[in-house]
């Protein structure tokens, strides 16, 4: 079993809230991905085992891509039940907020998380984890996700044994879909000691990875053959790509969340681009999407241009603006960033 790296006195103080907890919400971000909903279901699986009344609340529609993990039906869409999920969270005994380091980055949801009363605990991969008067806060940036974050959580507490196939789907899904099917992010031994106990619950990794990553519409297929024949840039000069596609061509393509997902890491197949992005109109603000491969920092590319950050390999964030000045600040990047692949060379 994987060896545990988590503050012994963390983990006492952990149990003593779930021990004196009845009703516990489990929180993750915006546009939650794979590992955000993957580590959220297991967690919430751990506690309906113990007896706890449990929510999950997600501030918007997860992708239909991952809608399969066992209890994905029953998770509260704040943006489409906010009086529920606000009455949840002012009566909860205990909240997890995983997968993010900030409250921003659970929009709306973020103000009834902070005044909530109840104990507040971070489990999370991310860098620069933000005080927002958590009890507990696991941390830990060197974990390729916050499922195998959450899968040593639940081992340092003493509660493998609770580890069914439901639960084992989910880690295993978050896993996989944090590390591109362990392309990146991934030579860490342990990850593998983690995937041969989730095997032993009766999980089916190839149905999963199927599921997760090898299901599309038609609409979806010919959306990312859109934007790779028609809106894919390439910079050779900067070892660069960028892919944009408008709201009125998502809502061409009937965009539905979750279709795009991989489009970024397409280009990265081109001899000599080392890293891409990928901006897609919200309506309100551009989701950044950046790949990278070797020692390229896109993480850094996102924390001090677009609000976010991630793993040196995968990154994202925000750009409140027009979709034309997002293109134009990373266009007006490149220079910069050709000294950033200079030093990631050395």
């Amino acid at each position: 079993m994987a060896s545990t790296v988590i503050d012994s006195n963390k983990i006492k103080t952990l149990s003593r809230l779930i021990d004196r907890a009845g009703n516990v919400v489990i929180t993750c971000h915006l546009s939650p991905d794979g590992d955000a909903l993957g580590a959220s279901l297991a967690m919430a699986g751990i506690m309906s085992h113990l007896g706890k009344a449990v929510h999950v609340i997600s501030p918007d529609q997860p992708p239909q891509s991952i809608s399969f993990l066992p209890g994905a039906k029953d998770v509260v869409v704040f943006s489409r039940y906010e009086p529920f999920a606000r009455n949840l969270l002012s009566k909860a005994d205990l909240i997890f907020c995983l997968d993010y380091n900030e409250l921003k980055r659970i929009d709306r949801v973020a103000p009834y998380v902070d005044a909530a009363e109840a104990p507040k605990v971070m489990i999370d991969h991310h860098l620069h984890p933000a005080d927002f008067g958590q009890e507990v806060v696991i941390s830990h940036p060197e974990i390729s996700s916050t499922c195998a974050l959450v899968f040593k959580v639940i081992c340092a507490l003493g509660l493998f044994k609770l580890i069914d196939k439901d639960i084992a789907s989910c880690i295993y899904t978050g896993m996989m879909t944090d590390t591109g099917n362990f392309s990146y992010n991934s030579n860490d031994p342990e990850l593998y000691t983690i995937i041969a106990e989730l095997l032993k619950t009766g999980i089916d990794k190839d149905a999963l990875y199927q599921r997760a990553c090898n299901v599309h519409s038609e609409s979806a297929l010919r959306l990312n053959g859109y934007a790779l024949s028609e809106k894919m840039e390439i910079f050779n000069e900067y070892n660069a790509a960028l892919i944009t596609i408008t709201r009125s061509e998502l809502n061409r393509f009937g965009y539905r969340k979750g279709d795009t997902e991989g489009l970024v890491n397409v280009p990265l197949s081109i001899p000599g681009i080392i890293y891409s992005a990928y901006l897609r109109d919200e309506d309100t603000y551009v989701k950044v999407s950046m790949r990278s491969r070797g020692n390229f920092p896109v993480n850094r590319i996102c924390s001090d241009h677009f609000g976010g950050g991630g793993h040196l390999n995968a990154a994202g964030g925000e750009f409140y603006g027009t979709m034309d000045e997002a293109v134009a600040l990373f266009k007006n990047m490149l220079e910069e960033n050709r000294r950033l692949y200079i030093d990631a060379k050395k």
